[in-house]
C-alpha cells in the first residue's frame, strides 16, 4: 500500500517526475525523457506555486536548465548555486522537497529562497542578487585546496547561475575579474549566465547552437591546447597576437567578448530551453579539463511554458494563489492603501513644484512606488539597476550640486551600500533622503528581507536624522519634512502592508526636526511620579496604546507618546517621561541597540536612569523565520499583551500565574 502522508496531490498524474525523488534518479534518462520531465516539473511549478504564491516567472525559465544541469553533474557534490533563488522553486521539487514544496514560504514551511540548513543541495543562500559568482569562486578554490592537501578528495564543479538584471551589480564583476587570477582552483567555476530580458546578446539560432556546441566540444578545447603550446614556441610578441586574434575570432562569432577580456572562457548565447543544446554542451564542460573559467550564455523567457505568464507583462515575476486554469490572480479583500502608495503620493504632489526632487531606485521602481513618478517625471527618475553601492554614491553626487535626490531602497538592500551611506553621505553632509520601504518585519520573504537593522546602522552616523512614521498620516508629513529638509542627510522608514485606514489630509506637514508627540496623557499631576510612560518609534504605536487600555484597566496611569524621530531623539521628551513615571518603555520594530540605546544613553547622562525602570522593548537577538506578520511580531514579543507584561514585571505586578510558575 502506497504511504500517502507525504505523497504530493499530483502524484500519478507525471510518471517520469514521480520517479525522480533525487537528482540521482534522473541521470539515465534520455534527452527525449528530460524533455517530458522538465514538462511535468513546469507543470508541478505552476500547480504547487497556484496554491503557496510566490515568485514564480524566474522559476518557469529556468525548468529545462534545472533539468539538465541535474541530469548532468554529480550534485550535491557538484555545487549549484541559484543566485537571488527567486528560480530556484523547479530545483527544490527536483532535490527531494516535492513533497513539502506546498508549504513553501508558509509558516515553518520551505523557504522562498535557497538556504543551507534546508538541504544538501543548498550549497549556499541566497536572497539578495549579485552574490553567486563570489560564492561560487570561493568553493571552487577551497575544493582545489582541499584537493591539493588530501589525494582521495576529487575537485568538484561549481555552477552559478545568474540573471542578466543581477549581473548588471558591481559584485559580480568583482568577481569576474578575481576569478581570471584567482589560479587554478577557478578552473572548474562555470557561470551560467541566464538571460531572460535585456536581450544583451544577438538572437539565438540554429547556427550560434551549433557554434556553441563546438566551442564547448572537447575537440576543440584540444585543438586550442595544441595551438597554445605552438604559440608559445614562437617569439612574445606573436604568441599574444596568436593569442588575442583567436580570443576575437570567438568574440566576433558570439558576441563574448566583456566576457573574454574578464578572463572567461565564453559560450554562447544558446537556446536556454532546448535541451537538445543544453545537454551536451553542460556534459562538454563538465569534462572539460582546466578550461575554466567559462560563462556559458543562456537566452530563457520568464514564465516559459505556462501562457498566462508569457502574456503578462511583468511575466509573473511575483504572484499571489492563482488559478491555473485561467491564470487569475486571488486578489485579497479590499482595505487601505499600502505605506508604500502614500509615500508615492505625497512625493507626486511636492514634485509638481518642486523640479529639484530627483527620484533613484536600484532596479525596484514598483516596490518603491516610484513607476508614476517614472512616468509623469522620466527625466528625473533614474532606476540604475541593481546596484544599490552606485545607487547612493549617484544621488550623493546629485545632491552636491544643489538638487534634493531621494532614493528609495528597501531597508534590506540599502544595507548592502552601508559604506557609501557612511562615506558619500553622511560624511560629507550632503542632502541625500533616503526613503526606506519595508523596515521592520515582511511576512512570508523571511529574514532575508526583512528590515531589522537600518535604525542600527543608520542612527550611529553623525548628521544622519531618522524618522519612522507610526501610521499613514505620520508617513505623509515625513516625507514632506524629508523633501524639504537641505541641511543634511535624512531617512525615513515605513513597513510593508497597508496602512491603519485613516482618513488623510490634502497634503503632508514639514515636522520641526527631532520632535516627538504626546497621544495619551497620563493622569498624573506634574509634580507626582507615578505609572508607566510607552514611548512608541514607528507601527507599534496603536500596539501601545491597546496596552495602555490594558493597564489603565488595573488602575494604573498611562502616558503614550510618539518620538517621530529616532535621532536626534526629542531629549525634552524623554527627560519629561522618565521624570514623571515609574516605569518608561521604549518600543521599536527593529534589533537590540537602535533607538532605545541613544534614549538609554541620555538618561544615564542626566542621571535619570537612576530614578526610573526603564525597559527597552525591540526585535530578539535572533533572525526571524517566515511567517505571517502577525505571527512574527508576536514571535518577536512586540504585541500589546507583552507590553502589559514588560510594564507589570517592571512595577512587580507580575501576572498571578507566573507568580505561581
Amino acid at each position: 500500500m502506497t504511504d500517502t502522508k507525504n505523497t504530493p496531490p499530483t502524484f500519478g498524474r507525471y510518471p517520469i517526475l514521480d520517479r525522480v525523488t533525487l537528482p540521482a534518479d534522473m541521470r539515465n534518462l534520455s534527452v527525449d525523457q528530460l524533455r517530458q520531465l522538465a514538462d511535468e516539473l513546469r507543470a508541478e511549478t505552476v500547480d504547487a506555486v497556484s496554491t503557496t504564491g510566490g515568485h514564480l516567472g524566474a522559476s518557469l525559465g529556468v525548468v529545462e536548465l534545472t533539468v539538465a544541469l541535474h541530469s548532468v553533474f554529480n550534485t550535491p557534490d557538484d555545487r549549484i548555486i541559484w543566485d537571488v533563488g527567486h528560480q530556484a522553486y523547479p530545483h527544490k521539487i527536483l532535490t527531494g522537497r516535492r513533497d513539502r514544496i506546498r508549504t513553501l514560504r508558509q509558516p515553518e514551511g520551505l523557504s522562498g529562497f535557497t538556504r543551507r540548513a534546508e538541504s544538501e543541495y543548498d550549497p549556499f543562500g541566497a536572497a539578495h542578487s549579485s552574490t553567486s559568482i563570489s560564492a561560487g569562486l570561493g568553493m571552487a578554490v577551497a575544493h582545489h585546496l582541499r584537493a591539493e592537501d588530501d589525494p582521495s578528495y576529487s575537485e568538484r564543479n561549481v555552477i552559478a547561475v545568474i540573471g542578466d538584471g543581477s549581473i548588471s551589480a558591481g559584485m559580480a564583476y568583482e568577481a569576474m575579474n578575481n576569478a581570471a587570477v584567482a589560479g587554478p582552483g577557478a578552473n572548474r567555476l562555470i557561470v551560467v549566465l541566464n538571460d531572460n530580458e535585456m536581450s544583451i546578446a544577438p538572437p539565438v539560432g540554429s547556427m550560434s547552437n551549433y557554434l556553441s556546441r563546438l566551442l564547448s566540444s572537447r575537440q576543440f578545447f584540444n585543438l586550442r591546447d595544441l595551438a597554445g603550446k605552438f604559440a608559445k614556441r614562437l617569439p612574445s610578441k606573436i604568441e599574444r597576437t596568436a593569442k588575442r586574434a583567436e580570443e576575437y575570432a570567438r568574440g566576433i562569432i558570439t558576441g563574448g567578448t566583456l566576457f573574454e577580456e574578464l578572463g572567461f572562457y565564453y559560450i554562447g548565447p544558446v537556446n536556454g530551453h532546448d535541451m537538445n543544446q543544453l545537454v551536451p554542451i553542460l556534459r562538454n564542460l563538465r569534462d572539460a579539463d582546466d578550461q575554466g573559467p567559462i560563462l556559458l550564455h543562456i537566452q530563457t523567457e520568464k514564465g516559459h511554458g505556462y501562457k498566462p505568464a508569457e502574456a503578462a507583462g511583468d511575466k509573473y515575476h511575483a504572484v499571489n494563489k492563482f488559478n491555473v486554469a485561467t491564470g487569475e490572480q486571488k486578489k485579497a479583500p479590499a482595505g487601505p492603501p499600502s505605506y508604500t502608495s502614500i509615500f508615492s503620493r505625497e512625493l507626486m504632489r511636492r514634485a509638481a513644484t518642486d523640479e529639484r526632487l530627483i527620484t533613484v531606485t536600484a532596479a525596484m521602481p514598483s516596490g518603491t512606488g516610484l513607476s508614476d513618478f517614472a512616468h509623469k517625471y522620466p527625466t528625473r527618475f533614474f532606476d540604475v539597476g541593481i546596484a544599490e553601492q552606485h545607487a547612493v554614491t549617484f544621488a550623493a553626487g546629485i545632491a552636491s550640486e544643489g538638487l534634493r535626490p531621494v532614493c528609495a531602497i528597501y531597508s534590506t538592500f540599502l544595507q548592502r551600500a552601508y559604506d557609501q551611506v557612511v562615506h558619500d553621505v553622511a560624511l560629507q553632509n550632503l542632502p541625500v533622503r533616503f526613503a526606506i520601504d519595508r523596515a521592520g518585519l515582511v511576512g512570508a520573504d523571511g529574514a532575508t528581507h526583512a528590515g531589522s537593522f537600518d535604525l542600527n546602522y543608520l542612527c550611529c552616523l553623525p548628521n544622519m536624522v531618522v524618522m519612522a512614521p507610526a501610521d499613514e498620516i505620520e508617513l505623509l508629513h515625513a516625507t514632506a519634512t524629508a523633501c524639504e529638509y537641505d541641511d543634511g542627510p535624512i531617512a525615513f522608514r515605513y513597513p510593508r502592508g497597508s496602512g491603519e485606514g485613516l482618513t488623510l489630509p490634502e497634503q503632508g506637514e514639514v515636522l520641526p526636526i527631532g520632535k516627538g508627540r504626546i497621544v495619551k496623557e497620563s493622569n498624573v499631576t506634574p509634580n507626582q511620579k507615578s505609572g508607566v510612560a510607552i514611548l512608541s518609534l514607528g507601527p507599534r504605536l496603536n500596539e501601545s496604546l491597546r496596552a495602555a487600555e490594558e493597564l489603565a484597566a488595573q488602575g494604573l496611569s498611562v502616558t503614550v507618546a510618539d518620538a517621530r524621530f529616532a535621532k536626534p531623539i526629542d531629549t525634552d521628551l524623554v527627560e519629561t517621561l522618565a521624570k514623571r513615571h515609574d516605569v518608561f518603555i521604549t518600543l521599536e520594530e527593529g534589533a537590540i541597540g537602535g533607538f532605545s540605546s541613544l534614549v538609554v544613553q541620555h538618561l544615564a547622562e542626566t542621571a535619570l536612569l537612576d530614578g526610573v525602570k526603564f525597559r527597552p522593548m525591540a526585535f530578539p537577538d535572533k533572525y526571524i523565520d517566515h511567517n505571517t506578520p502577525a505571527a512574527q511580531y508576536e514571535e518577536a514579543g512586540l504585541t500589546a499583551p507583552h507590553i502589559v507584561k514588560s510594564a507589570l514585571s517592571a512595577l512587580g505586578n507580575a501576572p498571578t500565574s507566573e507568580k505561581q510558575a
